[in-house]
């Protein structure tokens, strides 16, 4: 064997060792062995709050939107709070409070901050871990040690964390801030981080964790934390939320990645049927119509596909959506890709009906406020246009700071948006709460001054 075919061997077993890293089995957990019993809970009254990621629906969309199309530094800002460290945690808003995870670097600790919605005040900080990030290595350029939005039921927080090669969820008193439990879901292997945010289903709070390592989803009691089951998924790494849809007259626990769109039991896990579609990475959300699923992906492999309730495939397009998620309103299917195109396609058939450039790249997804889509740039600009299948019509471009990773949030005439000001290791972050002005000039100027001073 010559020493060139040694070398190239050696490096071949190499690479395959360090690059893929180490894989973990995953212990699968079973409703019937886990000791913790499902129970119906009715969630009804979040429809009108933006509970975790993506909102109420799970799905970016507020059908009564009385929120504001337009704004500015000067114009229609309630209030302006700081924020410490770095995150693209988006927020959620239950009650009077708005929630946010954050994560600093120095010392390394990831929080959860819950700010007063009429007031921007900040009302408790919990910090739920300290030590052991990733290295820079196993991260993406673009990530942070705080990317997933958390969810609130209006009792508790929850949310999950990855530190020390492994993630943790917790669950947070929503008054008092403290720490009622804390679950370890599994090992993580990261290549660029972990993404994925919580998603509630009458007691369960369900988390995906798909990494190089041996991905898995699983089901924790919302009171307890008690493991309720856990699954094996594939080992490679995708950074998708899984969804809860009613599709096909049957409630499903919908997930794309690892090459695959897959659907399972939310109740159990359960397996209901697998497609192989869009990407081995994916980043965005799934959404669906009553008969119709929509997944975009991704890395390598570029594809947008729409399923039937039971996964089969009814039409693809070579277009691709990495990082943000898609909308489907009224029979239609709107999206911006990371580079900065925005689409729309027929839901049924998959015709585009059009498209238009947009300025700069992106990384949030949009929300619908009524028929208008909302979806900030990596620059700091927000186009508003109108979800209209015959034509792309711009209605307004907003700009507050300088980059934004973070999706908004709507709640009633209130628009909450996470933003990032300055660069290199001057920049800052703020949550800013958009409003159109009820009070006086001087009372709004009194409120913005406060929050941002304090």
């Amino acid at each position: 064997m010559s020493f060139h075919l040694r070398h190239a061997i050696v490096l071949g077993l190499f690479l395959l060792l360090v690059g893929c890293g180490k894989r973990t089995p995953v212990e699968t957990v079973s409703p019937e062995t886990s000791g913790v019993e499902f129970e119906e809970r009715s969630l009804t009254h979040l429809d009108t709050e933006w509970p975790g990621w993506r909102g109420p629906g799970q799905n970016g969309i507020v059908p009564n939107c009385n929120a504001p199309l337009t704004w500015s530094d000067k114009d229609s800002i309630r209030w302006r709070r700081p924020i410490p460290g770095r995150g693209h945690s988006s927020p959620t808003v239950v009650g009077d409070q708005v929630y946010l995870a954050t994560a600093t670097q120095d010392p390394e600790q990831q929080i959860v901050l819950a700010i007063d919605r009429n007031t921007g005040d900040l009302l408790w900080k919990t910090t739920v871990s300290e030590g052991g990030f990733p290295p820079s290595g196993k991260m993406h350029s673009k990530s942070t040690h705080a990317n997933g939005t958390v969810a609130c039921d209006g009792e508790r927080v929850f949310t999950a964390f990855l530190h020390h090669d492994k993630i943790l969820a917790h669950a947070i008193d929503t008054v008092t801030g403290d720490v009622v439990w804390t679950q370890e879901l599994g090992a993580f292997n990261a290549k660029f981080g972990y993404a994925p945010s919580p998603v509630l289903y009458h007691s369960l709070v369900i988390f995906a964790a798909d990494n190089q390592g041996g991905g898995y989803l699983v089901a924790l009691d919302h009171e307890t934390g008690g493991i309720a089951w856990r699954i094996a998924r594939a080992a490679a790494s995708s950074y998708s939320s899984p969804m809860v849809a009613r599709v096909g007259g049957k409630d499903q626990l919908l997930i794309s990645g690892t090459g695959y769109v897959t659907s399972y039991d939310p109740r159990s896990g359960e397996q209901l049927w697998q497609t192989r579609c869009t990407a081995e990475a994916t980043c965005g959300t799934i959404v669906t119509s009553p008969d119709g699923i929509f997944a975009s992906g991704g890395h390598p492999q570029k594809q947008t596909v729409a399923l039937s309730p039971t996964g089969q495939l009814q039409w693809s397009s070579r277009t691709s959506l990495y990082e943000p998620s898609m909308i489907a309103l009224n029979g239609y299917l709107y999206g911006v890709t990371d580079n900065g195109i925005a689409c729309c396609w027929n839901q049924t058939d998959g015709q585009e009906l059009w498209k238009e450039r947009l300025q700069g790249g992106f990384s949030a997804s949009p929300v619908a406020c009524g028929d208008k889509i909302i979806v900030s740039n990596l620059q700091g600009a927000t186009y508003v246009f109108k979800a209209d299948p015959s034509s792309y019509q711009e209605l307004a471009v907003n700009r507050l700071g300088t980059d934004c990773y973070a999706s908004p949030a709507i709640v009633d005439n209130q628009l909450f948006l996470r933003v990032g000001i300055g660069s290199g290791d001057a920049r800052r972050e703020e949550l800013i709460c958009i409003q159109a002005p009820s009070a006086s000039p001087a009372e709004a100027d009194a409120t913005v001054s406060q929050v941002t001073n304090d």
